[in-house]
């Protein structure tokens, strides 16, 4: 999420400047820790009181490519695994039946299919993409992944068939990619029975779907004259709780458009209204269902805003050196903010716990029981790791 700084919309850091300011969001104080959010962010405001908001986040680059990349894969020159690809090389599998890495609508631009990429680690690692940029997900009965002409046995003879012919290139070649290629073929074999009962929402009540916003198509404009609407949001926090319960290790859900450019107030407040009843709605399924304290939710952006350098103009540009983002859930204490930023002339700069992208990977990876500085993968001659040689756990936000 895009927080942007001084004549700026912003969601989650208050600036006593901006107070008095119509032109802008309001940030109201909530819940028992007074934590200031948004007044566009009114569902999500219910929760404030289990948000650990990081406000001195910073990164490396203002270039959208290379922001999103360091963001996903710690690099944005090598190509090397993604985060996700390296939580599942750590942690394994938890249900064979389903993949355990899942990106839901992610854009093919700003790095495509890099940013849930295995790169040198098996190709089992990597994400498994559904649903295109931009587009709601339709829900799927699973046609796509059965086969009609033949029944369930002789499926299951022709997996062994060409599993014992790979098997054996494997023993010739001893490549991780034909490794990797013997386990898709399984886990795809065995998605036809869990994977799509997950994907088919339409048998959720009709209650769910309005209290998560699936069905509301209603079209704002966003960057550059193009336009949004709730349910391609909507849909994909749907998905996500079944997902989870059902053991998928790590869950990816993308919204573009951040990247607010001209008209930034109009284009953040209605981005904001496409995202806020889905999160709080996800929020309240993942408390009710008892899934709360063991997923951990990290929302944000490769970087933030800047502000124009003219007055009265409602542009901003990319701002890499003080940014927001916030986790919830899984060991984080709620009811925090971390870090603070300071005003200069165009944007703002972090100057109190500082969280570089580094930290943040570092951190997340220790909340999910791994220590990052042992998650290593020997490739080319070389130990790497998801951190390189950076990266501190920040132990002031855990619990």
């Amino acid at each position: 999420m895009a927080v942007t700084p001084r004549r700026s919309s912003l969601c989650f850091d208050y600036h006593p400047e901006l107070a008095m300011d119509p032109y802008w969001a309001r940030l109201q104080q909530h819940g028992e820790s007074g934590l200031r959010v948004s007044q566009w962010l009114p569902n999500l405001a219910r929760h404030a009181d289990s948000l650990c908001v990081l406000r001195a986040m910073h990164t490396d680059t203002p270039i959208d490519s290379k922001g999103t990349l360091l963001l996903h894969c710690g690099h944005w020159v090598l190509p090397l695994p993604s985060l996700g690809s390296w939580v599942l090389y750590g942690l394994g599998c938890e249900n064979e039946n389903m993949p355990s890495y899942i990106a839901l609508n992610m854009s093919s631009s700003f790095g495509g299919i890099r940013n849930c990429g295995s790169a040198f680690l098996p190709s089992t690692y990597q994400g498994v993409g559904i649903g295109q940029a931009r587009q709601a997900v339709e829900p799927s009965d699973g046609s796509n992944l059965t086969n009609d002409s033949i029944s369930p046995n002789e499926q299951q003879r022709q997996i062994q068939l060409v599993e014992r012919l790979n098997q054996r290139f494997l023993e010739q070649t001893a490549s991780p990619e034909i490794e990797g290629m013997i386990q898709s073929h399984e886990t795809t074999f065995r998605m036809q029975m869990d994977f799509s009962q997950q994907m088919d929402f339409t048998s959720e009540p009709q209650r769910v779907l309005d209290v998560y916003g699936a069905e509301n198509r209603e079209q704002r404009k966003v960057r550059w004259g193009r336009q949004t609407s709730v349910d391609v949001f909507a849909r994909q926090c749907l998905l996500a709780r079944p997902f989870a319960e059902a053991g998928v290790r790590f869950i990816e859900l993308n919204m573009e458009y951040w990247d607010t450019h001209t008209t930034h107030r109009r284009d953040t407040q209605n981005l904001c209204w496409a995202v806020d009843q889905p999160i709080a709605s996800l929020f309240d399924d993942l408390k009710q269902c008892g899934l709360w304290d063991d997923t951990l939710v990290v929302w944000g952006g490769e970087f933030g805003r800047t502000t124009s350098e003219e007055e009265n103009q409602d542009g901003t540009d990319h701002n890499p050196r003080g940014y927001t983002m916030f986790l919830a859930g899984g060991g984080v204490q709620g009811c925090f903010a971390y870090g603070r930023r300071a005003l200069d002339v165009q944007g703002t700069f972090a100057v109190e716990g500082k969280v570089h992208v580094h930290d943040l990977h570092a951190t997340i990876v220790h909340l999910l029981g791994l220590d990052h500085e042992r998650l290593t993968y020997r490739y080319s001659g070389r130990d790497f790791r998801l951190t390189d040689v950076f990266g501190r756990v920040v132990n002031e936000i855990i619990v």
